[in-house]
């Protein structure tokens, strides 16, 4: 199967923007479900952002107001613009994809590290 593909972490000072991509190379991309996960070092995966295909859009209480989360079904791609990032942040960010099938996918991670 075919995996989502990120790109679009690094290292930033606390205070700082990055905009993490996923590609989803899926026909049917307009109507999946898309969100970004994180995970930080010894704590479990959380959900962090998500957008259904209408462009509704849910948030973790602890960015609220500093990330959003889009996507370009033109070019199969989902967005988290991520603002004021601070050192908590820090984690692996991965995307994942609910299909119109049914069928999940997940992509392989990329790592954000915010420096105080």
């Amino acid at each position: 199967q075919v995996q989502l593909v990120e790109s679009g972490g690094g290292l930033v000072q606390a205070g700082g923007s990055l905009r993490l991509s996923c590609a989803a190379p899926r026909v049917l991309f307009s109507v999946s479900t898309l969100a970004w996960y994180r995970q930080a070092p010894g704590k479990q995966r959380e959900l962090v952002a998500s957008i259904i295909p209408v462009g509704t859009t849910n948030y973790a209480d602890s960015v609220k107001g500093r990330f959003t989360i889009s996507r370009d079904n033109a070019k199969n791609t989902v967005y988290l613009q991520m603002n004021n990032l601070k050192p908590e942040d820090t984690a692996v960010y991965y995307c994942k994809e609910w299909t119109v099938h049914g069928a999940e996918y997940w992509g392989q991670g990329t790592q954000v590290t915010v420096s105080s």
